[in-house]
């Protein structure tokens, strides 16, 4: 008999039907009647299944005291309505079979509260838990509302090359991916000739895929890129990974304004979905995480988000009267506190931020007219602050090659991005999410190591 999922079980099996689940043990209460309650979960959903087994089934009497917290079992059985209050159904079980124990004296998760610092040290068994479990039930809904988001508006999906010798952020901030001998390189200390290594020059793990995603938006139309990114910034806040997932949208002859309604259409659509289809695992956000979780997400899907230009949220934030840690002028980044102010405090809603300063955003950015700023945009959401950052790309030729070798880069190295200037150029835009961050907004944890299965942080890379 192929098992039926715990989910599917809590929601249409009925009293008289004969099912299999399988799964593994959160609980076991035995009574002094004769028989054994069994509180089975599968990973399908946040509820337990309750199995009540006789002292009749076979093998009972030598296999029911290694039915432990975290021992896998399979269980055959009927279904009857549940005597219980919070529950339909139960499973009173026919046969069942212990697949693997867990020692009650080594097993770490066993029925108590765990510190979160404490599961990141056991990130193979923290699926376990409840709140991983439905992490790992929101990521899920949440990339596969991404791709119907873009798939349904006629996007195409590119996969983009995960080792690279370009630096789009120009940051410099890369992991380097070598075969070259490092030992002997070491002893010998000599200059490194990259002529000798696999790709014959300095390769790197890519820090987005955006100028690869560029060449298929001025070609075939609009695309996306969900993938894997990496960040050699050696930072250990709440905030930070070294490993990431982003999805990045390209689209030909969008402007600024277009790409920010995009966005905000975007941010939307996706927590709606987690919303409707996740109800059970955003109620125990709500409930265990966060009291305000629903709350945030509602006044996100259904408001507008409020657009303000650069120079306007830096006048909201000076004249605030408030204290902050980093003080903030015309021309200097905003930080994650100048960002949750507007969002949280000033604004109470989502915020869309726009026309940087030129200084601090990276070369391809379209320039402005005033010569100052960029069209660069960038969502702000309560709980998070920035979310998103994209703009409309520079598509002049002779001002994207002069905003390159203003940030030091050489245009040489990036013959084939500046061609796409040079043969039919169009006005296009774009943006970045880190997915990561998109699910710590959602779920409401405090730290983003937490939203993301193995973190990859400085001196961290376990699993």
């Amino acid at each position: 008999m192929i098992r039926t999922k715990i989910k599917t079980a809590l929601s249409t099996a009925q009293p008289g039907e004969t099912i299999k689940v399988s799964g593994w043990v959160r609980t076991r209460r035995d009574s002094k009647s004769g028989f054994s309650f069994v509180e089975l979960n599968d990973g399908s959903c946040m509820t337990n299944l309750q199995i009540v087994i006789d002292q009749n089934v076979p093998d009972y009497e030598a296999t029911i005291k290694d039915v432990n917290t975290g021992a896998s079992i399979s269980v055959t059985g009927k279904v009857n309505e549940s005597p219980g209050k919070n529950q339909r159904i139960e499973l009173h079980a026919e046969s069942f079979v212990l697949y693997g124990t867990a020692d009650p004296d080594t097993y770490p998760l066993q029925k108590k509260r765990h510190s979160f610092e404490f599961l990141r040290e056991i990130a193979h068994l923290r699926p376990r838990t409840n709140t991983f479990g439905a992490i790992t039930r929101v990521r899920n809904e949440a990339a596969a509302a991404i791709h119907r988001f873009f798939q349904t508006r006629g996007f195409v999906y590119i996969q983009t090359p995960i080792i690279t010798t370009s630096d789009c952020e120009g940051a410099g901030e890369m992991f380097q991916v070598t075969t070259l001998n490092l030992e002997r390189l070491a002893q010998v200390k000599t200059e490194i000739d990259f002529s000798q290594d696999f790709f014959g020059k300095p390769a790197s793990l890519t820090v987005s895929g955006q100028l690869e995603a560029e060449i298929f938006a001025t070609s075939i139309g609009e695309c996306y890129t969900f993938g894997p990114t990496f960040r050699a910034e050696n930072s250990n806040t709440s905030r930070h990974l070294a490993e990431f997932w982003m999805i990045e949208p390209e689209m030909p002859f969008y402007d600024l304004q277009d790409n920010m309604a995009l966005a905000e259409s975007f941010v939307r659509t996706v927590i709606s979905d987690v919303l409707e289809n996740c109800s059970e695992d955003m109620e125990f956000f709500n409930q265990r995480i966060d009291n305000t979780t629903l709350e945030t997400l509602t006044n996100i899907t259904s408001h507008e988000f409020i657009q303000i230009s650069y120079t306007e949220a830096i006048e909201i934030v000076k004249s605030s009267g408030k204290k902050f840690d980093y003080p903030i002028e015309w021309g200097s980044d905003m930080q994650s506190e100048h960002e949750r102010f507007l969002t949280e405090e000033y604004f109470k809603q989502p915020v869309i931020v726009y026309n940087y300063p030129r200084t601090i955003k990276p070369f391809y950015m379209r320039c402005n007219d005033d010569g100052k700023t960029v069209c660069a945009m960038d969502v702000l959401v309560p709980g998070v602050g920035e979310i998103i950052g994209g703009s409309q790309r520079e598509e002049r030729y002779d001002v994207l090659i002069d905003r390159m070798k203003e940030g030091g880069l050489n245009p040489d190295d990036y013959w084939w991005y500046t061609d796409l200037r040079k043969y039919g150029t169009v006005p296009h835009s774009g943006f970045g999410l880190g997915f990561e961050r998109l699910i710590q907004l959602i779920t409401s944890m405090t730290n983003i190591r937490d939203c993301i299965p193995f973190p990859r942080t400085p001196k961290n890379a376990e699993f």
